[in-house]
This record gives structure tokens, C-alpha cells and sequence, in this order.
């Protein structure tokens, strides 16, 4: 990832230029608000605008911990013995379908709830004193960083957000509290804590445990302008928005200054497939979201990828949990022992593949994607334990060919690029 000639500035700022930003605000944990501070650009993204002067030892720790630029795996030292690794998957000690035995979680969280059960489970039971995560924000249709420090925090949170939210922007002041706790993001996010505990001793010693929900990425800016638009709404009137839950996958609900309630069902937003889905260039080329680096990862189960259409708002919900590490199997087999998830059997890797057929797909692509981004000379992330390259191998020499030459003709195209951050405010 050579920047040989670029300013500190010019280096960090080519991570969002090329597409690559996720919007974790890690960036900004490391190099300090003074410096690095996260913001909504005019575009739609949450992206670190430079507020003062950096210095290339800064910016080479961004690099080392950034979720754009290094994306790994489990780290070794959580995978035990007798861990099995699927090359699709990654390693899992069990995999069980599950949901939350509280009815009201399972009803308002998405899916079946899994997630906020083990949020809610964790401070009940005094594992950790409070939970890193997102709930929704000053922007209705993003989030922002939130801690909870009970049940009621938790619930507050509860629900999939599929916009802009950046976790991890003050980092260090969390760490700095010196209180066991445990983390909630997207995979992005969890490989960017993973990244930042090589650095910083304090992650491994006070975060408990990270979870995640298998992510399918999150709709663009522009893409939910034209959303709202079919339905003559303005950005700017949202005053609340519902993605999914209160059932599985339950309406999604849009509230506006006005007072009008508008209700759809969740397809009417994402389509019927992903061919219809408008994500970040970022989550097109996403080596993990399967959240590898993950004690936990929970996933929605819909056969063949998508809820049908009738009754979908009435689904009671089941999530697929994978449990990775040991902690993460502990996790939840306590949890299970002491009421708060149900067990309702294990499966394998290859049900998976039915419930989660565009990860399957997009993990056999990703390594040609990068070889496209390498030939058009961009930035490419640096990906370890995840095991592209020997996936690729599995796919013709045709295939590989044909992703490669697509991925190098959307960044000559400018379908990959995004203007130098700004602040929308400014």
C-alpha cells in the first residue's frame, strides 16, 4: 500500500477516495478529534475530515487498524482445537439455530433477536458493565455510537440500522474506563477492535466478548434518497426510521415532521435480490461479512436469502448463531442454560449457504475483485485467515477473469471513487 509521495493528509484521505471507508470511526479513536474527526459529508457518509496536521507514524497506525486497509480473521490465539473451519464460513465451534427466549426481544430486535438477548443477558448477569453498540441518531436513518448500561438501554437500541454509524470514534475514552464490557458492530467494525487490540493491550484485557450479525452491507446514500423519493419524502422531514423488527423482518416505517406514518414492507426497499441492492463500493468488495473475527456471529434465515413476501411481517424470527471462540460457545450455551436464548438444534455450514447465498457468492469473488483493484492501481485491503485465494481457486479461470476485468472497468468508470471528505455542515 505504498503512498510514496503523498502527504499524511493525502494517504488518509485516498482510503476514502478509493471507496474503501466503512465509516468505523477508528481513524478518529487513533489519531484524536483534534485531528481526525468523523462526519456526515454531502454525499451521505460518515468519513474522517482532516481538522488538523498529521504525521505518517499516525497515519501508518490507520493503516495497521483500519478495517479498509486490514481485514483478517479469528485471531489464532481464539481458535481452539477443536474448531472446525469451512472454507466459506471460517471456523465455528457449533453452529445452532436459536432466538430469544423473552418474546419482546424476540419480537422488537430483528430476526429472532439473538443479539439483544445476549446484550440484555451479559449486564443482567454482571459479565460486563456496559455494551459498546448503535442506536439510531440525530441522523433517523444512520446511527451512532451508544452505550447501554441495562436492559432498557439495550431494547432502546434494538433493531438492524442499515445507514451510516460510526462506533468506535472514541475508542480510547472507552478503554480508558477501565470496565469490562462487551461490543455489538458490524464484522467491519469487529475486524477494526480486532486490529486496534495489537496495539492496544486494554482491548483484549477489558472487551468480554464481540458480536455481530452476518451483514449483508448497508443501502447507499443516494439509493435511499430515491427510496423516499417513490413516496414523495424529503431527507430532511424523517424524523424516525424503522428498518426492520416488531416481527421478522417486520415493516419498515418511516415517520416525518408532518406527522405521516408510512409503513412497507422490507422488500419494497432491498428488492428481491441483491442485483437490486444499493451498497457502498466497500461492501461490494467485503472479504467478511460473515464476522470471522467474531466470538458471535448471528444471522437472519431465510431460505434462498430473502423473506417471501406474504406474512413476512409476522414471523416470529430465528436466528442462525455460529459460535466461533470459545468465549462465544460459553456465551451461549449459558445463555441457553439460564433462559434467556432457546436451542433449537444444530446445523451446518451448508444450510448456511442456503440461508446466506449472496456471502457464498461474494466470498468466492472478492480475491479477483482485489486483482481487478490491484490492475487499476488502487488501494487494496490486506487480508489474512480468510481464505480468498483458495476460494478463488474453486472458480473457473473464466470466472476470476471476468470479476477482475468488472472491477477495473467500475474504477476507471469513477464508480468507485468518492470526493475528498468533507463536512456536509461546512
Amino acid at each position: 500500500m505504498s503512498g510514496a509521495g503523498l502527504s499524511p493528509e493525502q494517504r488518509l484521505n485516498r482510503i476514502s477516495e478509493h471507496g474503501l471507508c466503512i465509516g468505523c470511526g477508528l481513524c478518529q479513536g487513533v489519531a484524536g478529534p483534534e485531528r481526525v474527526r468523523m462526519a456526515m459529508t454531502p454525499e451521505g457518509y460518515e468519513r474522517p475530515v482532516i481538522r488538523g496536521a498529521l504525521d505518517h507514524e499516525t497515519v501508518d497506525r490507520i493503516y495497521d487498524v483500519c478495517p479498509a486497509t486490514r481485514i483478517e480473521g479469528l485471531p489464532d490465539a481464539l481458535i481452539a482445537p477443536e474448531t472446525t473451519v469451512d472454507p466459506v464460513w471460517g471456523p465455528y465451534l457449533r453452529i445452532v439455530l436459536s432466538h430469544a427466549a423473552d418474546p419482546e426481544v424476540r419480537y422488537k430486535a430483528s430476526t429472532g433477536g439473538v443479539l439483544s438477548a445476549l446484550a440484555a443477558y451479559l449486564l443482567d448477569t454482571g459479565r460486563v458493565e456496559f455494551i459498546l453498540h448503535v442506536a439510531a441518531g440525530a441522523n433517523p436513518m444512520g446511527g451512532e455510537r451508544h452505550v447501554s448500561i441495562d436492559r432498557a438501554g439495550v431494547m432502546q437500541a434494538a433493531g438492524s440500522r442499515y445507514g451510516p454509524a460510526a462506533p468506535l470514534v472514541d475508542i480510547d475514552d472507552i478503554l480508558s474506563r477501565g470496565r469490562p464490557f462487551a461490543f455489538i458492530g458490524k464484522p467491519c467494525d469487529v475486524a477494526a477492535l480486532r486490529n486496534l487490540a495489537r496495539h492496544d493491550d486494554r482491548v483484549g484485557a477489558l472487551c468480554k466478548y464481540m458480536l455481530t450479525p452476518v451483514c449483508g452491507g448497508f443501502m447507499e446514500a443516494t439509493a435511499m434518497r430515491g427510496f423516499l423519493a417513490g413516496m414523495e419524502i424529503e431527507e430532511r422531514d424523517v424524523t424516525a426510521f424503522r428498518y426492520r423488527g416488531h416481527g421478522c423482518p417486520g415493516l419498515t416505517r418511516i415517520e416525518t415532521a408532518d406527522g405521516r406514518v408510512i409503513e412497507k414492507n422490507y422488500l419494497d426497499m432491498w428488492g428481491e435480490d441483491d442485483t437490486a441492492w444499493g451498497l457502498p463500493f466497500r461492501c461490494k468488495v467485503c472479504p467478511d461479512g460473515i464476522g470471522e473475527a467474531a466470538d458471535i456471529a448471528a444471522s437472519d434465515t431465510w431460505p434462498g436469502g430473502a423473506p417471501g413476501w406474504e406474512g413476512q411481517d409476522e414471523d416470529e424470527g430465528t436466528n442462525a448463531v455460529l459460535a466461533r471462540s470459545p468465549a462465544g460457545l460459553e456465551l451461549m450455551e449459558a445463555a441457553v442454560r439460564d433462559g434467556a436464548l432457546v436451542d433449537a438444534g444444530d446445523i451446518g455450514p451448508r444450510e448456511m449457504d442456503d440461508y446466506q447465498p449472496h456471502q457464498v457468492k461474494k466470498k468466492l469473488s472478492v480475491w479477483s475483485r482485489y486483482a481487478g483493484l490491484k490492475a487499476a492501481g488502487r488501494l487494496v485491503p490486506e487480508v489474512n485467515r480468510l481464505r480468498i485465494a483458495d476460494l478463488a481457486r474453486e472458480r473457473s479461470f473464466a470466472d476470476n477473469l471476468a470479476q477482475a476485468r468488472g472491477t477495473r472497468q467500475r474504477v476507471r468508470q469513477g464508480r468507485t471513487s468518492e470526493p475528498t471528505p468533507r463536512d456536509g455542515k461546512e
